[in-house]
């Protein structure tokens, strides 16, 4: 063994398809977990995500397959309404899949925007009045009674902007209207996808985004949304899109996006598509369905795991939460997913702690049933994307761990919203272990729920009387 040599690598997630371990959750927690529900329910309809009727946009960008009526309906015991479902996949590839470019590029905005700029946007929305700076952000609206249209816009990059209309003042109506519906067009039919399509062509050919690739398949109550996946330096992206969401009149009612264009920014070497299918196959493993403790989840009317790249997603809903000891339930067998292609692209991420879209494989799969979907995989190995390790603490700490043979089990803390990647580098005194996080989706809003976590990495020799310590601080580890 050389003195210094980085050996077991291992993921662990609380999404769909990726490693999951037993969680515990404090009672405090729980009563976060049933409060934050319906909270997330609402913020993810606003944000523009894909799905059949949009109550909940639940995308799993990782590769799980979307849950559908044929897998019974339901979500996992004590898993709040709009979260994932942890369940798992192996997947396998048909045919050949391309190597692709071995470096590439992320691309980041920069910099920030002014009055003007979002003025110009407030006109293409038809948002009345002047702009307004505070707390970091540009304002524009509503009228002086509270009625009208809002928009928002960040002040620094990426600018993400949100247009909301919450009142009847508006021009922007359908013909022989006085004024757009109270509840600004939510209530009634929806419109028909070509029909929201154009209505939202006008902002999109102003945002730039005419060559985008578009869908109009999610449906929030009468609100049709439109989302935008911009091309960037030739190359397809995944969550980053612009959503525009049109009224049952035609009329654009809300949207949201990104002002700021992505730029060109570091380069990193990239996986090709089959080691991407293979560090999947990696970490589908120790699936666990439930939260400890346990919360019960909001009774839920169907919230949607929506086909991530384009498509609709069958309903499901929620049984009350069961008890959850770990190990009392036994896990369901893997689902088998049949990877049929990938196309090299870019997805929403974290570039060292700031939004960036980075190298990534869109993945086309087809689950059992038959059901096709896409997903997006990064292709850049997480460490290279993390922010620089703080010494002071403010990186995710190893809580102990556990050591048979050649398996080194380690327990940390972790969110409901992240996968997790475990990194073991060995030398003849130490095993040095560091944990690096990555969201699930780039801008979803999730609930600040703390869970017990644990997973494993294969060692290069046994652990013998090396001692564990956390790669950043030096300090050792606890042994369980």
């Amino acid at each position: 063994m050389n003195e210094t040599e980085p050996t077991g690598v291992s993921q662990v997630d609380v999404t769909p398809g990726r490693r999951r371990s037993p969680l515990a959750v404090s009672v405090v927690a729980a009563a976060v977990l049933l409060a934050g529900g319906g909270t997330y329910l609402a913020v993810a309809a606003a944000g523009g995500e894909r799905g059949g009727t949009g109550q909940a946009a639940v995308a799993d960008n990782r590769g799980a397959p979307p849950p559908t009526a044929g897998d019974g309906g339901t979500t996992a015991p004590g898993i709040a309404p709009g979260e994932p479902d942890p369940g798992g996949a192996t997947y396998r590839v048909a045919g050949t899949l391309p190597d692709g470019p071995g470096t590439a590029h992320t691309y980041r905005p920069k910099g920030t925007v002014d009055a003007d700029d979002v003025a110009r946007l407030a006109d293409l929305l038809g948002v009345e009045g002047t702009p307004v700076e505070e707390h970091g952000a540009w304002r524009v609206g509503p009228q002086k009674d509270g009625s009208g249209a809002v928009l928002r816009v960040d002040a620094q990059a990426p600018a993400t902007w949100t247009y909301h209309v919450g009142g009847p003042v508006t021009d922007n109506c359908p013909k022989g209207k006085k004024a757009c519906p109270p509840d600004g067009g939510r209530s009634g039919k929806p419109v028909g996808e070509d029909a929201a399509k154009r209505a939202a062509a006008p902002v999109l050919e102003g945002l730039g985004l005419a060559d985008a690739r578009l869908d109009a398949s999610q449906v929030m109550d009468g609100v049709r949304v439109v989302n935008a996946d911009p091309v960037v330096a030739g190359l397809p992206t995944y969550d980053w899109s612009t959503g525009i969401r049109v009224g049952t009149g035609g009329a654009v009612v809300g949207g949201s996006g990104r002002l700021l264009e992505p730029v060109r920014a570091a380069e990193y070497p990239v996986m090709t598509a089959q080691e991407a299918v293979a560090e999947l196959n990696e970490t589908v493993g120790h699936r666990d369905g439930r939260i400890g403790g346990c919360a019960t989840p909001v009774p839920n009317g169907g919230p949607q795991a929506p086909d991530v790249m384009g498509g609709a997603a069958e309903p499901t809903g929620a049984d009350p939460a069961a008890p959850c000891e770990p190990g009392r339930t036994p896990l369901p067998p893997k689902e088998r997913v049949t990877i049929r292609g990938a196309a090299f692209g870019l997805a929403g991420q974290l570039e060292k702690g700031a939004p960036a879209l980075v190298p990534a494989w869109l993945f086309d799969a087809e689950r059992e049933n038959g059901e096709r979907y896409r997903f997006a995989y990064p292709a850049v190995p997480v460490e290279r994307l993390a922010p620089e390790p703080d010494e002071a603490g403010g990186h995710l700490r190893v809580d102990r761990y556990e050591a048979r043979d050649r398996t080194l089990t380690v327990w940390f803390t972790g969110g409901v919203c992240s996968r997790y990647t475990v990194r073991a580098e060995e030398t003849a005194t130490q095993v040095k272990v560091r944990l690096y996080e990555t969201p699930v989706e780039l801008d979803r809003a999730c609930i600040a729920l703390g869970v017990d976590l644990s997973d494993t990495v294969t060692l290069r020799a046994p652990l013998g009387d090396r001692e564990v310590v956390d790669a950043v601080s030096g300090e050792p580890v606890p042994r369980k």
